[in-house]
């Protein structure tokens, strides 16, 4: 079977991206497996080698070099800023315009950070709302996958104050729907599908939180009536464990620390973020920019390489 094409963007060029796209290549031979497309600047991946004091020949990389950062030895490093939050939007619309025209299969997208993107004046808090938009895709949920532990979640980037009016009954149904297509693109037969509840204990009948019993569980009667294997819902205090010990196949969260605190745990480090809903299979790191360990040699790429692993095997 041909090997896909798959674009890697450099993320937030001041964080760890370039850093970590250089160890993958490093460390493992992404060559076999997949075609990469590093999309960034040609410039920023010599510099952080020239930084980092690291031994590796930048022309191993192939590279779509957009040149938006004009000057990368004084480029401000470790530190969010306009330039950096334009330029990785930049590499994200280039990625999205290869696939557009059939160059690309799969996207892996380094970290990009909300505040450069703030600064830039852009619209968007992280990528699976920009990469809706740039594809016109009306409804997309973000997953986690790992060996152990998969889950997907309800809300995503939301103050927390403001999750409870958010879960109804048609958002769970199609978070729920996601979760069945998420299994599908990760090959998963025949899925175990868990719901969390919102509350303390699922509500404890009511005694924590009326959600679970107004919205969550009729949400949940309905999946399964459409021929869905999705049961709940689960005190997330306990549900967590059960999935990764393989009682289910993936977890449907209700907010986006009730998912993430427990996956972390378990997978930091070969954690990877999968967008469900998109056209095309798009891939990411579970971490974020690490402004404060970037450009010093101290990342590792090992999420990153998960994350190309993972976005060469889901695309059919």
């Amino acid at each position: 079977m041909a090997k896909k094409k798959v674009a890697i963007t450099m993320g937030d060029p001041a964080g760890i991206g370039p850093e970590i796209i250089v160890k993958a290549f490093a460390e493992e031979d992404i060559y076999k497996i997949c075609n990469p497309i590093v999309i960034g600047d040609k410039g920023i991946i010599k510099e952080v080698i020239r930084v980092t004091n690291f031994e590796y020949d930048p022309d191993n990389i192939e590279t779509l070099n957009l040149n938006e950062i004009k000057n990368p030895t004084k480029f401000p490093k470790a530190i969010p800023s306009e330039e950096s939050g334009k330029a990785a939007f930049s590499y994200i619309r280039k990625a999205v315009e290869l696939y557009k025209l059939g160059i690309v299969q799969a996207i892996v997208t380094c970290p990009i950070s909300k505040t450069a993107l703030q600064m830039a004046r852009l619209p968007w808090i992280g990528h699976t709302e920009m990469l809706a938009e740039l594809t016109e895709t009306e409804s997309v949920a973000m997953g986690f996958y790992s060996d152990t532990l998969k889950v997907l979640l309800a809300t995503i980037h939301v103050p927390l104050k403001d999750v409870p009016h958010l879960i109804k009954k048609e958002k769970v149904i199609n978070s729920i729907f996601f979760a069945q297509k998420a299994c599908e693109m990760l090959q998963i037969e025949n899925p175990r599908i868990a719901v969390c509840g919102l509350n303390p204990h699922a509500g404890e009948d009511g005694l924590m939180g009326r959600e679970e019993i107004e919205e969550i569980i009729p949400a949940i009667k309905e999946a399964k009536a459409l021929g869905i294997n999705v049961t709940g819902p689960y005190p997330a205090d306990s549900l967590f464990w059960r999935a990764s010990n393989g009682e289910f196949d993936m977890v449907v969260a209700m907010y986006h620390d009730q998912a993430l605190a427990p996956f972390k745990l378990i997978a930091f480090e070969k954690g990877v973020n999968f967008t469900v809903g998109l056209p095309f299979v798009r891939t990411s790191p579970d971490h974020g920019t690490a402004y404060d360990i970037a450009w010093q040699g101290k990342a590792k790429p090992t999420s990153l390489i998960e994350a190309i692993k993972l976005a060469s095997r889901m695309v059919i």
